[in-house]
């Protein structure tokens, strides 16, 4: 019994999306001393300073001022009261102050971290993006060591380029989403439409696109960075076009290959704010020598889990790269045999 088309194609993604998260932990073991050492002296800041400013978060006078100001935007946007935006309020001011309290952290700690993993991983990689030599993973952990600084120090200024685009990407991302928000609740609200029910529905259809939207964008600001890192002279809106072709076609690949990694994050922030903030706040907010120990090694495996959010995004861009070359070799026969009519 043949399946349809629809079918086919999700059972596909899920193939590839399960044989790049299983490449991506291959890697990582097979590297781990490699890996482990990137997340302690490069993503273990980074980590540190998001939990960190996420803790200082509920007694920031700029998160307050930033939610009071988006709940003005939305109010004269027209956008009517529901628990929809009053999340999306919460959830875009955090992000903001995040954002803007670990930039020093992300262009410096972050980056070098991404830059480092991307090119550990391009070792293994081939010009054309063929399949590695079984050979070249055998090397000892002596042998496979970190990149040279030389390596590094090259693909930086195009990752930093590359990083600062993604905010205004991101930016340019939600301000649509928003200008869709706005105009389908005008749209209601002209028709009549504004009873609890439709605003209900319009609320969820509204956090459908969000969530689906920002999740391609982040999918794209990922991958674009490891084209930065990889691509010599690509960087920049180059390095997002290269995303956005790579993706083509498998958006749906993309995010599920980008779910696992970002519910580990989630999950070691939530950690954090369990296990240690509601700590200090019994404490009267000091840091028991246990509780500090403690949220040093929840920084820790967040820095585990930025380090493979990395593997994953450059494993993902690694198996376009083979279905692209495989698109083409399969072109080839077609092409001669028509040049040969």
């Amino acid at each position: 019994m043949r399946r349809p088309a629809g079918m086919a194609r999700a059972g596909h993604g899920a193939a590839a999306a399960t044989a790049v998260m299983r490449a991506a932990v291959s890697a990582f073991f097979g590297g781990y001393h490699r890996f482990t050492s990137v997340a302690a002296l490069l993503a273990l800041p980074y980590s540190a300073a998001v939990l960190a400013s996420e803790s200082m978060a509920p007694s920031s006078a700029m998160l307050r001022s930033t939610a009071a100001r988006l709940r003005s935007v939305f109010a004269a946007a027209g956008f009517p009261p529901s628990p929809f935006f009053a999340l999306l309020e919460a959830k875009l001011s955090q992000t903001i102050f995040t954002f803007v309290a670990t930039l020093p952290f992300a262009l410096t700690f972050l980056l070098l971290a991404k830059t480092c993993v991307a090119a550990m991983l391009r070792d293994d990689v081939d010009g054309d993006g063929a399949s590695p030599p079984r050979r070249r993973r055998r090397l000892p952990a002596a042998v496979a060591a970190l990149p040279p600084c030389a390596a590094v120090v090259r693909a930086y200024p195009a990752v930093v380029a590359t990083h600062l685009l993604n905010a205004f990407l991101m930016l340019s991302a939600n301000a649509a989403v928003f200008s869709l928000l706005l105009l389908a609740f005008g749209g209601a609200d002209m028709a009549g439409l504004t009873s609890h029910f439709w605003t209900l529905v319009l609320s969820a259809a509204g956090a459908i696109v969000y969530s689906l939207t920002i999740g391609v964008a982040t999918v794209v600001c990922n991958l674009a960075v490891v084209v930065a890192a990889t691509e010599p002279g690509c960087a920049g809106h180059a390095a997002i076009l290269r995303a956005c072709v790579a993706i083509r076609g498998r958006v749906s690949t993309a995010l599920a290959v980008a779910l696992p990694t970002n519910l580990a994050l989630a999950s070691a922030e939530a950690l954090f704010g369990l296990r240690v903030m509601a700590q200090r706040r019994m404490a009267g907010g000091k840091l028991a020598p246990g509780v500090a120990g403690e949220a040093f090694s929840i920084a820790y495996i967040h820095a585990i889990c930025v380090v493979l959010e990395i593997i994953v995004s450059c494993m993902f861009y690694r198996s376009c790269k083979r279905s692209e070359a495989d698109e083409l070799r399969e072109l080839e026969p077609e092409e001669k045999g028509d040049l040969q009519a």
